[in-house]
Parts: structure tokens; sequence; C-alpha cells
């Protein structure tokens, strides 16, 4: 089953001029790496696979290339296309008898590919033709909203938390400046962009991320996608974030961070007041005396900024850890803890005891 369209050349990270060895070691590339083998259970990665595998799907076939340059998403109605009987020799200017033909001659039928253009009629879909996207590009009142790019953007925690300006260079589409974004010159390709009517363009944006974003937000930036048809708007960007894993804190929920803060033993049995690091720098917090392992303590506002407005919480788990090395005091402190005490950590496992 196709996957939502996203432009073949994009999924696969390959300009529209790649050769065919080009298209085939990205597609093995992307292949080995979102293969479901290899992502077990992961969603994104296996809808990815069905993506890159319908993207080389066409772009490894000539044929459906060619089509797939010259009608874009809908290349497929192009492809069921037939052709009548000795189409194929009056296209190249030869008569069914051998004849070799010249297209003046059709002037009345198709109002001439060099001559004036008539509105409408069969002469507009033989002259798309002729001409490459020139009746998807070039026709009188034909208009059509350029595609929306998607890419990825990465982020820090922090920036996502603050919002950051940041400069990205792209690799979009823009209209064919030699013949319109028709596709073709006086009856051929175009020999700039190769029929498509379109041409790949550097492009470098500075984008702001508003603070507040999150894992897979999308951030829109209108018009500047691929480049309509005609008069027609281009298309949108846009950016879905990601964010890079942080090594303290960890996402949780909208605006919400949890960070493991390790206590010594009697800080947790005695109580004990903390440095706990938050986003924003450290902050005091009052361990309760009696506190167990993985307990977990809650500082209200010290998450991450909201698209809305306010801050998540920041949730402190506990971890209580041991001293990995014992001086003969502390060690004689222990065992005398342990001699005195009378508490049983296993008391509620007695009862299931074999």
């Amino acid at each position: 089953m196709a996957v939502k369209f996203r432009d073949y050349y994009e999924a696969l990270g390959v300009s529209r001029t790649a050769s065919e060895e080009d298209v085939k070691k990205a597609y093995r590339k992307l292949a080995r790496k979102y293969h479901p083998d290899v992502n077990p259970g992961d969603k994104g990665a296996e809808e990815r696979f069905k993506e890159i595998n319908e993207a080389y799907e066409v772009l490894s076939d000539p044929e459906k290339r060619r089509l797939y340059d010259q009608f874009g998403a809908n290349w497929k109605a192009g492809a069921d296309f037939t052709a009548p009987r000795g189409w194929s020799t009056w296209a190249a200017g030869v008569g069914p008898e051998g004849a070799r033909m010249d297209f003046g001659d059709f002037g009345d039928i198709f109002s001439g590919l060099d001559g004036a253009r008539r509105a409408g009629g069969f002469n507009d879909f033989f002259e798309s033709l002729f001409g490459g996207r020139r009746g998807a590009r070039g026709s009188a009142g034909f208009t059509l909203r350029g595609q929306d790019v998607e890419a990825e953007i990465e982020l820090a925690l922090e920036e996502a938390h603050r919002g950051v300006t940041r400069s990205l260079a792209l690799q979009t589409t823009a209209t064919c400046q030699s013949c319109g974004g028709g596709g073709g010159q006086q009856q051929r390709p175009c020999p700039t962009c190769h029929g498509a009517g379109v041409v790949d363009q550097p492009k470098t944006l500075d984008v702001n991320i508003p603070a507040g974003v999150r894992e897979g937000s999308v951030v829109r930036l209108a018009g500047q996608g691929e480049a309509g048809s005609g008069a027609a708007p281009a298309g949108d960007l846009l950016l879905r974030v990601r964010l890079r894993p942080h090594p303290l804190f960890t996402a949780a929920g909208e605006g919400d961070l949890q960070i493991e803060l390790p206590v010594a033993p009697w800080e947790a049995a005695l109580g004990a007041k903390v440095k706990v690091p938050t986003i924003d720098g450290s902050v005091d917090m009052t361990i309760p005396a009696g506190a167990q392992g993985g307990q977990r303590l809650r500082l209200r506002g010290q998450g991450m900024n909201r698209r809305r407005g306010g801050r998540g919480d920041e949730y402190v788990k506990l971890k209580i850890v041991i001293p990995p090395r014992l001086t003969a005091r502390e060690k004689e402190l222990l065992e005398n803890l342990a001699a005195e005490s009378r508490f049983d950590a296993r008391e509620l496992l007695k009862g299931w005891a074999g």
C-alpha cells in the first residue's frame, strides 16, 4: 500500500539529477537503517521503510522516473495514457507511411507549438507532451500550488525550552528560468531542467523556533516549499522537531521533566536539603526523613516552557547509592548500626518464603 505522498527524491535524499547508481546507493543505505528487522516494533521506522521502497520503485525505473519528473505526484495518470495507433511515429515527426512530417502543417489543428496558443482543447494536451511540463506549468491560466516540503530539525532540550534561531541550508526547487517552467524549448526538452520545469536550488533560511516546542512538533514556514506552477504560490516548509537526548533530563508529558537524583543512605534516612539541577539552574530541595529509593518528589514550575504559556513540573526520582569504598570509621559505624537496628528490610517478603 502506498504511503502518504512525499517527494521521492527528498525521501531518498538525492537530487533530481542523481544517477541510477546514486539512487541505488541511497536506497540501500536507508533500507538497512529502517528495515523492520533492525527496528522491531518501531512504527515510525516501518512507515519510513515503506516510503523509501515506494520512492525507489519509481526512481529506479527509467520510464516511471521520466513520468514522475513530468507529472510529479500525478505521474500514474501519465502512465495510464494509451497512445493511438501511429502516435509514436507522429510524435517523432514521421508519418505512418514513413514520410517526414512538418509540424507547421498542423497549425490549424493544434495551433502550432511555436505559434499563438489556443485556450483549451486537444492542442494543450498535445503541446504538454512535446513541451515536457509545459502543459503542467506553462499553460495559460493553469496554476498549481507548490508541494509542501518536510524536513527534520534536531534541537537540544534547552533550545526547545527557550526557543532558538537556526540557520538552515536546504535543497529545494525553483521554476526553471530557461523555459519559464514549461519544460521545453522549440519542441525539445529544456537542456537546463531536462523537461522537469524546475531546477534544484540551494537555499539558506534563518528559522525562529518558538519556545515550548516538543518532540514531533511541526514548525510551518509558509512559502518556503516547492515552487508553484504559473502564478500559484509555493508550498510550505514543514520542520518536524526531534529532541536530542539529554544527559540529565527526560521529557515527560506536556512540559514535564524527570531527573534521577543520587542520595546517600543517611540523607534518605535522616532527611536533608540538597541542590537539584533544573533546566534553568540548580535549586534547593528538601528530602523528607525516611525517603525511599524510587520515590518521586515534585518541583512545581521547574519544567519546560509551554507553547500556550506557563511551565511544566520537574519530577525528582530518588536513587539511594552506597559509598563504593568505606573508611575504617565508616565501616565501624555501619557495623554498630547493623548490630543496634531491629529493622528488617525483607519483612514484607516473609509470607512468600518457600
